[in-house]
């Protein structure tokens, strides 16, 4: 894998490897980019452009038939590209279409090679126990005035997919190679989560009859929860459950030490190939290059150990915030698009529900809140540690992932709020979770009776 080489123009000190720094990331907001790098490097020298010769840093990888890294090799580089194939194209090929095919006669083999190599990498990752979760991520389309005109659902092909699977190999093989110099450097860390936080998975995953046997010792294992999402798929608790571990799961984040990756279940992981537009990328870069050149003495190997705490911490807290960022611009979009439409029914899914409502999503990724307020045909009580929202007279039962017909009540752009009211149905699922609310309300009220006498 050949990345382009950003570290050999975005020097250690200078004005602008500052302003890098403060960046951390590019930010991709639904028309536009905020860089991380000036467009003529991001775009003019540090790209990868067709037949002409560029700097990068190379890894290279011998991987045998079960997708394991058998041999490799990490160094500076001059490539020239041959040709310029997109995504969609590569996926057309591999799909069969006889006009791409017979185009790029020459890069076919290649391409096929590639996506059967996609398919033994994927299998080793799933067998070791990284955990694949699927979402629908929504394509903005505005118009020349970035008003927001559509939204669709983006496709992933082989493409996209085999690219990852070859990032996800670099990304690991790079990290692996210098913590097995003993040598500094930065890892994308992902940390095993909360016992707490497990514990209170475990039980409401067995609400569904799922049950995970605890090793001895009582550590979980990435293993188990892909075996988890592997039980629900297709099933019409996988949302819930699925939504539930996430949160259970804690946030990647940058750090100077090898603390391994759990969602990926990799020992060793790094960012190595985005260094346009992550800092974290730059300095994986900038470090193969003081490690090659200025050698692993321990001067240098001080240097790095002082640097890096002080970067994974700027790289992790950008990061967030440029996430939020993009966040912030989708909803303030998705509350655009969905102004001239009140009033208008839509099939929706429960996303999320809280003692004060549910959020719903639209099949195009648009979210909002029916709050409880508007939920007019019972009083319902929220069941916390089942997810739900049960009616106390009909037992009408809403839970994550259930399917359901809302009605767009109020749009506020400013607040970048959607509000829906539900349409009652004669289909909606029921059931005696209520009870456990008016059980511990029972027992609330005769903790707090003088006249009630404890027996121990």
């Amino acid at each position: 894998m050949h990345i382009a080489d950003v570290s050999y123009y975005v020097t250690e000190d200078s004005p602008l490897d500052a302003e890098t720094f403060e960046r951390g990331t590019s930010t991709y907001l639904t028309d536009r980019v905020i860089p991380m790098l000036p467009f003529r490097l991001s775009n003019g020298i540090c790209s990868l452009n067709p037949d002409v010769d560029r700097l990068a840093m190379s890894c290279d990888m011998e991987i045998d038939t079960k997708g394991n890294v058998v041999n490799h090799e990490i160094y500076q580089s001059v490539i020239r590209s041959h040709g310029r194939l997109t995504y969609n194209n590569v996926n057309k090929i591999l799909d069969g279409d006889e006009a791409l095919r017979e185009q790029y006669a020459d890069l076919v083999p290649m391409l096929e090679d590639m996506g059967e190599l996609h398919k033994i990498m994927y299998k080793m990752r799933h067998e070791r126990g990284a955990i694949d979760f699927e979402e629908n991520e929504a394509q903005i389309i505005v118009d020349d005035l970035g008003f927001p005109i559509d939204i669709v659902i983006r496709e992933r092909g082989t493409s996209e997919r085999m690219i990852e699977s070859f990032m996800l190999a670099a990304n690991e093989t790079v990290a692996e190679h210098y913590n097995r110099q003993h040598l500094p450097y930065i890892y994308r860390v992902h940390e095993t989560p909360d016992e707490d936080r497990i514990k209170d998975f475990m039980e409401f995953i067995a609400n569904f009859g799922i049950t995970v046997p605890m090793p001895k010792g009582g550590h979980i294992t990435p293993k188990m929860l892909q075996q988890v999402v592997t039980d629900v798929e297709g099933k019409p608790e996988e949302a819930m459950v699925n939504i539930k571990l996430l949160r259970s799961l804690k946030q990647a984040r940058y750090s100077e030490d090898p603390l391994g990756h759990f969602g990926l279940a990799a020992k060793y992981y790094t960012h190595f190939t985005s260094p346009i537009r992550r800092y974290p990328d730059l300095i994986a870069h900038r470090l193969i290059r003081s490690y090659a050149t200025d050698g692993h003495g321990d001067a240098v190997k001080e240097k790095w150990s002082e640097k890096l705490p002080g970067i994974a911490v700027q790289a992790s807290t950008q990061e967030r915030r440029s996430i939020d960022a993009e966040r912030a611009v989708d909803d303030l979009k998705k509350a655009q698009f969905m102004l001239d439409k009140v009033g208008e029914e839509f099939d929706a899914v429960v996303s999320g529900v809280t003692s004060f409502g549910m959020f719903v999503a639209l099949p195009n990724t648009v979210e909002g809140l029916v709050h409880i307020s508007r939920m007019k045909d019972d009083y319902y009580s929220f069941v916390e540690n089942q997810m739900a929202l049960v009616g106390d007279r009909t037992k009408k039962t809403y839970r994550i992932g259930q399917t359901l017909r809302v009605k767009l009540d109020n749009v506020d752009v400013d607040q970048r709020q959607i509000d829906f009211s539900l349409i009652p149905s004669d289909d909606t699922p029921t059931s005696d979770l209520g009870q456990y609310v008016h059980a511990q309300r029972g027992r609330k009220h005769l903790a707090k009776s003088p006249a009630t006498k404890v027996i121990q």
